[in-house]
């Protein structure tokens, strides 16, 4: 059986560095004086999902699940390493792909044409969207005005229609009513059953022991396992349990000392930096101000 999803070698950094005057004397110098904050949020990544798998991951919070779920949603970028997917990918969470000033109905065109449906197609699913979402009237308002759970209702709806080859939840069902996370449950059995592979993101283990087959279980960036899922149910839960048995005291020190071990291992990792040639750079006199406005403009958006 060929796999569905492989994810080899993968690495998320990101830069901790948030000083403005830093970032702006990096603009001019290349990045040549700029001191870099690497971190990995997730280091080196391996795993295969065969259609059909239903995938859940486990893990404390910033341990780099969402992280995960981003890139399997193609919603950001590895910094190494590689995801095949063989098909289309949808990423359900809160906020996925939702434009706050857009009302519900243009996003529900904005994310179908972006699926790569027709506005035919669109169309067509339109008023199934619109009933699954249950939110009637508040389509035509705009999404920052949503609550959490509205915005969840609205990027399964839509998700669930463009009919994707590998569906990723983030969490998005651990917001709203219940009565909306069930038809959500009995939708996400009919993908099961059509041998869709579907990733869950969920800090309940017990749903994710009722829902997958198998799971992965990230822990400050790494996989600490990836088996069957009761296997890492099993022993991602007695972690669980012998963790929430500390102090809280205890429980931050954990934490602490975990952190400080991730930025340790990302201490020396060098975040690539563009090559630039001052002699390329300045030849010709409109170059240099196209180059001089947009080092203005990236200066007034850290600022």
């Amino acid at each position: 059986m060929t796999y569905k999803v492989k994810v080899e070698n993968l690495s998320k950094v990101y830069d901790l560095n948030k000083d403005k005057i830093s970032k702006i004397i990096s603009l001019f110098t290349f990045g040549k004086i700029y001191k870099q904050k690497p971190f990995f949020a997730l280091k080196d990544i391996n795993f295969e999902v065969m259609s059909g798998d239903s995938v859940g991951i486990l893990g404390l919070n910033g341990s780099g699940k969402t992280t995960l779920s981003d890139l399997l949603g193609e919603v950001t970028e590895p910094t190494a390493g590689n995801i095949s997917i063989k098909g289309k990918s949808s990423l359900i969470a809160i906020n996925a792909g939702l434009n706050q000033d857009l009302n519900g109905i243009e996003n529900i065109k904005m994310k179908c044409l972006m699926h790569g449906l027709t506005e035919v197609e669109i169309e067509e699913k339109f008023e199934d969207i619109k009933d699954f979402s249950e939110l009637g009237e508040f389509l035509e308002q705009p999404i920052k005005t949503y609550s959490s759970g509205m915005r969840a209702k609205l990027g399964f709806a839509i998700a669930i229609h463009t009919d994707p080859d590998v569906l990723i939840i983030d969490e998005a069902l651990s917001v709203g009513d219940e009565t909306f996370a069930d038809k959500c449950l009995v939708k996400i059995k009919e993908f099961q059953e059509q041998g869709k592979t579907i990733f869950f993101v969920s800090h309940s283990a017990s749903q994710v022991r009722n829902w997958c087959n198998k799971a992965v279980w990230i822990q400050y960036g790494e996989v600490e396992k990836f088996d069957e899922v009761d296997a890492v149910v099993d022993q991602y839960s007695e972690f669980v349990n012998q963790f929430k048995n500390l102090t809280k005291d205890e429980q931050l020190e954990y934490k602490e000392k975990m952190l400080t071990l991730q930025k340790e291992k990302s201490k020396h990792f060098k975040i690539n930096k563009d090559e630039f040639s001052f002699f390329n750079m300045f030849i010709g006199l409109g170059f240099f101000s196209i180059f001089a406005l947009g080092v203005y403009g990236q200066i007034l958006s850290i600022l």
